[in-house]
């Protein structure tokens, strides 16, 4: 329903713009809901988290490609006295001038499967030394290929993964979730204005019925046909049905600058709101809202980047204090010489291979208790996910009957909305030619004035029950498909 009214959004949103001294513009409650996830305030918030999120999502993607960077020292100058030691054996203090200049390039991946680091490198460097021991060298690393790999430790970047997976589902979730929120406010605050403008309305029509049936029963005093008593009476009832008209005028104008507020439109914008009593021919089965509330729920996914966050917290309190090692491992090629064009010939051979273990000794039970800790964690966070899941559940199951339910109060209140008028105009009628008492009429009055408000909270009822339950569920139950945008 939300999607085929875009097009007529889209008009509303070139009118909404001009002054208020223009025309009414008609505003339907699926333009209004339209029109607030495209421009309102809260919309818009909801889009930029969601795009945060997506481009973080994008810049993890991004560092797990292979990384290209270039770093260097041009250049490292000192000057100072430093000592030297002679053939002799002593040791002379004599000044130098250093200068270090280097450039790295070099081309790093992470491994998804493993966890470590592979690189491939090269490297230039060159060192000049000026005094009485002056010299120039070069140093050069053409390629060198080398491997850093965590043992019995966990593995970051798969647990990045699937951490980040998890969080940017629950971002698009979220996202789902807080444009169905825009939907649900701004039916509320669409019939905050429709029943203002209904109670204006019909505040209206009350007072200028009781200013009528007062001038009347003035003429029946005069004529002796009434006593002084019911002039009162209808005198008192006037004046509250004017104040009741001032009240709802005011209430009008508040509602309608809420309404503007919830759309986005400026200060002034005229709209005059449009209801249909006419709704939507779907029933909503309870058993699907339930799996698809268990399947779209943000906070299903929430519950399950809880989860993977506990047993994160789990293996890291288990091999993050433990026994453990790194290895470390390079071949590559390497040479020196005086001159820079020299520092490419008659290149060697260079490897490295580092085996550091990590053995903790004594730890007085702190792994012990640190694992308890997360294992007691990971039950919490079990708990308060079945917990959540059944609330979920709950909610989806109620929220289908009440639409059910709300659609049949809608019914039955059209109905007594239309008696309640037509027994007023009957006892109008009768009490102007003297056939009921002044009492049974306000009576008849009082009761129109109800069954006209229980219509309306009616219809008020059923849209806000129709956008509640596809906030719970995240599916559209009139079009049978899950909500994407």
């Amino acid at each position: 329903m939300i999607h085929r009214a875009c097009g007529r959004a889209v008009l509303l949103l070139a009118c909404a713009v001009r002054v208020a001294a223009q025309q009414p513009q008609a505003v339907t409650l699926q333009d209004a809901v339209t029109l607030a996830q495209r421009q309102g305030y809260q919309a818009r918030a909801a889009t930029a988290a969601r795009d945060g999120a997506r481009y973080r999502a994008r810049a993890f993607s991004a560092r797990l490609l292979p990384q290209l960077s270039l770093s260097g020292i041009v250049p490292n100058y000192s000057r100072a006295i430093i000592p030297v030691v002679q053939p002799d054996g002593r040791t002379l203090f004599v000044p130098q001038h250093q200068t270090d200049a280097s450039l790295n390039m070099t081309l790093s991946q992470k491994l998804p499967v493993v966890g470590g680091d592979l690189f491939v490198s090269s490297a230039l460097a060159r060192v000049m030394v000026a005094g009485q021991q002056s010299l120039e060298t070069w140093s050069s690393t053409p390629v060198s290929i080398g491997l850093a790999q965590d043992i019995f430790r966990p593995n970051v970047v798969a647990w990045d993964r699937r951490e980040q997976a998890a969080r940017s589902e629950l971002a698009d979730r979220q996202y789902l979730e807080d444009m169905e929120n825009v939907a649900l406010q701004t039916s509320e605050a669409f019939f905050d204005v429709y029943a203002a403008r209904v109670a204006l309305d019909n505040a209206e029509k009350n007072a200028a019925v009781n200013d009528t049936l007062y001038k009347l029963n003035t003429g029946r005093l005069e004529v002796g046909k009434i006593g002084e008593n019911d002039l009162l009476q209808s005198e008192l009832a006037l004046v509250r049905a004017r104040t009741t008209l001032e009240s709802a005028r005011l209430d009008y104008a508040r509602t309608t600058d809420g309404l503007r507020l919830s759309l986005g439109l400026p200060a002034g914008t005229p709209l005059e709101v449009v209801v249909s009593t006419v709704l939507p021919d779907f029933e909503a089965d309870t058993a699907r809202a339930v799996a698809e509330a268990l399947r779209n729920r943000a906070a299903v996914s929430d519950a399950a980047l809880q989860d993977v966050l506990a047993r994160r917290r789990v293996t890291e309190a288990k091999l993050a204090s433990g026994v453990g090692a790194t290895v470390s491992a390079s071949f590559g090629l390497n040479a020196t010489a005086p001159e820079a064009s020299l520092a490419y010939q008659h290149l060697l051979e260079a490897r490295q291979f580092t085996l550091a273990v990590q053995m903790p000794l004594v730890q007085w039970g702190a792994r012990r208790d640190g694992v308890q800790a997360a294992e007691a964690d990971r039950e919490r966070v079990a708990s308060t996910t079945r917990a959540t899941l059944d609330q979920i559940a709950h909610d989806a199951y109620f929220a289908a009957l009440q639409l059910a339910q709300a659609r049949r109060t809608v019914a039955l209140l059209a109905k007594a909305d239309t008696v309640g008028a037509k027994r007023f105009e009957v006892a109008y009628n009768r009490y102007v030619i003297g056939r009921i008492t002044l009492d049974n009429l306000y009576i008849a009055q009082t009761e129109k004035d109800q069954a006209l408000a229980q219509f309306v909270q009616a219809l008020r009822g059923y849209w806000e029950a129709y956008y509640r339950l596809r906030r719970l569920t995240l599916f559209d139950f009139e079009t049978g498909q899950a909500i994407r945008r």
